[in-house]
């Protein structure tokens, strides 16, 4: 059986580190899954740079779960930021959601089969999954699963 291929997006690895926060645990099952092989994880240098923005204590944090997993960081191509603006320009997004844009752009170009994301007020919501379909497959591309780690990580 092919192994899915997974995006995460920056809110996975700010929960990682939030014991507090209903979804930190299947957060940190999801990394565990990942480094078990069980995923072919992949991310984008837009969440390194927004990882970069974080106060230094959990940047640290952050980087250092990000290397040390097996995931591999995409570049952000002209491919990706053009599909991406046709997100906006669809309203799928708002402008000032031009990264969020980006990272759904990013996973699209490069075949993944999901996204994994906490924020569930641009990405993890039906709209956008309708709509991001719509114009993926306008542009040539296909759609593209988004859901929260609480829907795709095995509970005992």
């Amino acid at each position: 059986m092919r192994k899915p291929k997974i995006y995460l997006e920056t809110t996975l690895f700010n929960y990682y580190f939030e014991p507090t926060r209903e979804a930190h645990a299947d957060t940190v099952r999801l990394f565990e899954e990942i480094k078990s092989g069980k995923y072919g994880a992949l991310t984008s240098t837009a969440v390194v740079e927004e990882l970069e923005k974080a106060p230094e204590e959990k940047r640290d944090c952050m980087v250092a779960l990000l290397n040390e997993s097996p995931i591999v960081v995409l570049p952000i191509t002209d491919e990706i930021k053009a599909l991406a603006e046709q997100y906006i320009a669809a309203e799928i997004l708002p402008r000032n959601s031009l990264t969020d844009a980006r990272h759904i752009a990013a996973a699209t170009v490069n075949d993944m089969d999901i996204i994994v994301s906490l924020n569930f007020k641009h990405i993890v919501r039906l709209k956008t999954v309708e709509m991001v379909g719509l114009v993926n497959l306008r542009a040539g591309y296909k759609p593209i699963g988004i859901c929260s780690p609480m829907e795709i990580v095995e509970n005992d």
